[in-house]
Formats: C-alpha cells, sequence, structure tokens
C-alpha cells in the first residue's frame, strides 16, 4: 500500500521507527507511540462500526487530554475529520459549529453532556456521542453516549484500513474573533508544508520530498516539548503534530486554565526542552510567576520559547531573555488560514509587529474595492498573502472563501488578513488585521502596533486597543488594561511610555483599568468584549 503525504501514514512510520518512546504527557496520562498507536487503532474500528466513514467529521470537543490526539489520529487513519470545538462555546455558538460543520460523531468530556443535550435536536444527523470521563456526575444517557475506554474494549488494534491520500482533509475551525468561526480545509500535504514544517524543523537537510523520509528526521536524542495552549486552538495542534511527526515527547497542560506556577512544576518535573506559547496573554502569567519565585524551580531543561497566532511583544521577550540568558526565542506570524508565514525577522524596527522576507510563496496584494488584485510595488501596503501549499477553502462558506482566495495571472493567492508593507528591501512588515483598523481623522492606526508599545509600560500587565467614538475625529484609540499587582495608572503616564514607541497619533486617548483584559482560552484578543467595556464606561480613568 502507498504511503502518502498523509498525518496518520507518516505518523505511524514514525510509531513504528521509535515504539518505545513516550509519546504524549497530559498530568497522569502517559502513552507511548505504539500505546498511542493501538489505542487510535481501536477507536477508528469503534468509529467505523458506527458507521463513520472517509469524509465524515468528527467533533473533539475535549478539554486538554491524551484522548484528544488520539481522537484525531483516529479519524485521520479513517480518512475521517476531525473538528475542534471551542469548550467555552454557549449554547446558539455550540449549535452553529455542530451544524456548519456537519458533525456525525462527537468525541468529548462527561462535563459537557448538558450543553450537547440543549442543542442535539438541532443536529439529527449527529449519531454517535464517546464521553471521557472527569469529575463531573452529569448522566450520559440523556444523550446515549458511550465511555470512551469502553469503546475500545474488544476493538482490533490493527492497522486494517483502506489506502489513504494528501488531499485527505485536515479542517481547523477559527477562532471566531472576527464573526463566527470558519471552517479551514486543509489537504493533509499542504498543511504539513504549509504549518507543520515538511519535516524539516528538527534537521539540516530540511523538508522531506517522499513520505517515507519522514523517519530519517526522527529526533536521536527525543525532545520534551510543551504545547501550553488548548489544543482545540490551531497553533496548539499543530506544534503537537510537529512533535509526534520527529517523534519528539508532546506534554499537556491538564488544568482548564493557565497558572504559571503549575506551568513551570511541569516544566521541572517533565524537563520540558521547549514549550510554544500564544502570545502575551500566555506570556505575562509566566513570567508573573518567575518574578515573584525566582528560585522555586529548577527550569535548567528549558532552552526555547515560541510563540504564534497572537502578539508576542519585544518587552515580553526581553523579560524572558534576563531570565533566561540563552534562550531561543521565535516569534512567528500566521493564522488558521495561512499556517507559518515565517519568524519576525528584525526587520524595519520601529515599524508594525515584525518583518518577514518576501519569497516566491508569499508576498503583498492590493485589495482596494472595484479594482482587481495585484501585487503592491515596493513601498506601497497591502493584504498580506501567500499562495502554494495553501488551503481550499471555508467549509460551507463559498462566499467568503471567494473573498479570501483571489487568482492573480493564474494562480491563487490567500490573503491572510494582516495588513502589510513591501519595503524597498523587498521585506514585508505586518501591520495587523485591517477588520480591526482605527480611523482616527483619516489616520490608519492598527491596534496591535499600539497594544505592543503600552505593554513597555512596567506596571501594565495585560492590554487592548480599540475604537470609540470621537466627536472631533470620528473615532479614538482607546485601552483597555490590567494592571501588575496593585500598582496605579493613569492615562498620563500611559500616555508618556507610549510616546517613547510609537507616533503621537496612535497614543491611547482613554484609558479603561480593569481586573482582567478579555481573551478567548486561547490567548487570542476578544475585541467586541473589550470595546464594551469601553463604552459601558464603569472602569475608566483620566
Amino acid at each position: 500500500m502507498n504511503k502518502h503525504f498523509n498525518i496518520a501514514d507518516m505518523f505511524e512510520l514514525v510509531a513504528d521507527e521509535v515504539p518505545d518512546r513516550t509519546a504524549q504527557v497530559c498530568g497522569d496520562q502517559r502513552a507511548t507511540f505504539l500505546e498511542l498507536d493501538k489505542r487510535a487503532n481501536k477507536l477508528a474500528h469503534f468509529l467505523a462500526g458506527r458507521g463513520i466513514k472517509a469524509g465524515d467529521h468528527v467533533g473533539l470537543y475535549l478539554y486538554n487530554c491524551n484522548e484528544y490526539l488520539e481522537g484525531m489520529l483516529a479519524c485521520f487513519k479513517l480518512r475521517a475529520v476531525p473538528i475542534n470545538v471551542n469548550y467555552r462555546y454557549v449554547e446558539e455558538e455550540l449549535s452553529y459549529i455542530f451544524q456548519n460543520a456537519d458533525m456525525r460523531a462527537c468525541i468529548h468530556h462527561r462535563e459537557f453532556v448538558p450543553h450537547i443535550a440543549s442543542i442535539q435536536s438541532d443536529v439529527p444527523k449527529l449519531h454517535t456521542y464517546i464521553y471521557v470521563e472527569d469529575s463531573s456526575d452529569n448522566d450520559p444517557g440523556t444523550i446515549a453516549a458511550v465511555e470512551y475506554e469502553a469503546s475500545l474494549t474488544e476493538q482490533s488494534a490493527e492497522r486494517d484500513f483502506p489506502e489513504r491520500s494528501d488531499d485527505d482533509l485536515f479542517i481547523l475551525y477559527t477562532g471566531g474573533t472576527t464573526g463566527m468561526p470558519k471552517g479551514v480545509m486543509w489537504p493533509h500535504k499542504n498543511v504539513f508544508f504549509a504549518a507543520l514544517g515538511g519535516g524539516g524543523l528538527f534537521h539540516p537537510e530540511g523538508v522531506i520530498t517522499a513520505p517515507e523520509q519522514i523517519t530519517t528526521r526522527v529526533s536521536k536524542s527525543p525532545l520534551t516539548c510543551m504545547a501550553l495552549a488548548p489544543l482545540m486552538h490551531g497553533s496548539c495542534w499543530w506544534f503537537a503534530c510537529i512533535q509526534l511527526l520527529a517523534g519528539n515527547t508532546v506534554v499537556l497542560n491538564p488544568e482548564h486554565s493557565l497558572v504559571g506556577d503549575t506551568v513551570w512544576r511541569i516544566v521541572e518535573k517533565e524537563k520540558v526542552n521547549s514549550i510554544a506559547i500564544v502570545g502575551d496573554a500566555m506570556a505575562a502569567p509566566l513570567l508573573d510567576s518567575l518574578e515573584k519565585h525566582p528560585e522555586r524551580w529548577n527550569l535548567g531543561s528549558l532552552y526555547s520559547i515560541g510563540s504564534g497566532g497572537a502578539v508576542f511583544s519585544d518587552s515580553k521577550q526581553e523579560a524572558f531573555r534576563q531570565r533566561f540568558p540563552n534562550l531561543v526565542i521565535r516569534n512567528s506570524f500566521g493564522s488558521s488560514e495561512s499556517g507559518n508565514m515565517g519568524a519576525d525577522g528584525g526587520g524595519a524596527k520601529g515599524k508594525g509587529l515584525g518583518n518577514v522576507q518576501k519569497s516566491e510563496f508569499m508576498s503583498v496584494i492590493s485589495d482596494i474595492e472595484g479594482e482587481p488584485h495585484q501585487h503592491v510595488k515596493p513601498g506601497e501596503t497591502g493584504i498580506f498573502a501567500r499562495s502554494g501549499y495553501i488551503p481550499t477553502g471555508y467549509y460551507n462558506d463559498p462566499v467568503k472563501t471567494a473573498k479570501t482566495f483571489v487568482e492573480i495571472e493564474g494562480e491563487t493567492w490567500l490573503l491572510v488578513g494582516d495588513e502589510a508593507c513591501l519595503e524597498e528591501d523587498n521585506s514585508i512588515t505586518i501591520f495587523g488585521r485591517g477588520s480591526n483598523c482605527i480611523n482616527s481623522g483619516g489616520e490608519k492606526i492598527f491596534p496591535e502596533e499600539v497594544e505592543q508599545a503600552l505593554k513597555n509600560h512596567p506596571n501594565i500587565y495585560d492590554c487592548l486597543v480599540v475604537a470609540t467614538p470621537d466627536e472631533r475625529f470620528g473615532s479614538k484609540v482607546t485601552a483597555i488594561v490590567s494592571a501588575k499587582g496593585d500598582n496605579p495608572l493613569s492615562l498620563a503616564a500611559v500616555q508618556d511610555e507610549a510616546r517613547k514607541h510609537i507616533a503621537g497619533y496612535k497614543i491611547p486617548r482613554e484609558l479603561h483599568v480593569v481586573a482582567e483584559v478579555p481573551r478567548a482560552p486561547s490567548g487570542k484578543p476578544s475585541y467586541p468584549k473589550a470595546l464594551e467595556i469601553a463604552l459601558a464606561g464603569r472602569f475608566r480613568v483620566s
């Protein structure tokens, strides 16, 4: 049977190469590559027995746990499609994603039984529920759910599955920060090369050219790597896949929230070498914990921190370097639609969020209403874009697909969504999401750039920036911040710090100090909730 650039095919090759290595750890749960493979085979056979076939969608409505990655692999082995479900969704959002994704089965924690029961009538084609035991006492019988371990009993652990394909789908639902979640349809081969490094992240020879070569990229001395965000978040999910295909150990945070002390305890216990975070929202509590307890843990094993999916400010990076002088830090750009668009190359300092090199598959494209899309010239701005290994579109959303995937000179380009400038040296400076751009008196202001400037203030723990109405300029820059400890913050002090880093017209004109800045579990910003706080005015300070 032929092997393909299919995650299941390549994982099985790696599992055969290093069967006795530890593949994943989550709290007290541990599994070798052989154990993970066999459990995934058993789950795949159970799903097949329930009528799940190639192309069918299976929800993963779970906190971080070993069953998450087992469920993913089981789907891939069947050529089915796992669907990531945000465990914080309320009834309306949950009903939307279950319907939009056309789910046929769902693997979920027992805690979520009542949530599923409340929308079960909305999804009559969803016929199989498998619950993972937890400390809750909800009755799984209300939705006829089968217990996860029981589903594996008496199932075959053999790999007697049909041949797979490069084009089997990996669907990743976005976080919904710019509207309802959208299912990004990634063919396995495309996501492998665009988001998972193509097997070349840990090897000097770079990407592989045949699926069987994945075994040559297996680390001789395996790393222990911590995927810190919830697996429902794309960058964390992909990070876990990268490590499994390299024969490394994936460590998950078993807690339902991020507590710095807990993370550092796990890093010490498991001798973690690398941590993947999602921007400042995760960096801040980690740094705060180190500041309060600088000598509590032995963290000598740690040598790398990587971030993607949200702003990782220069100030937070520098704070990590002060704690770990030899630490390797990688600040990557990308999205659910684009995969990895490269890391900050350090160019165009003092401008935008970072700078990457233009390439054959990476460009800046004009997006002017009523005019054809085209590549911009040096010095011009447009939308950050990618071609080559890209998704095929959004599931069940042809309108959004047509707006995001455009054709230029016979080639399809993905408009990532971030505004960018093509510099004279042929590099690309990224500014941030154009949909969040603030227009103040005709000036364009990108919230992410202002946020990065504000985080240099020693008393600011976290912040978001939104546009609020202004009688003179139409909109003004408004900051919602949380302070470190009981340290006081004033508008004047925040403005003084901002002036050191950004132009005067970008400085916040209004300040709201809150206990916690609104964010999703992944660490991504919740701008709508931040705007609600600003408009309510309850936490405004002068």
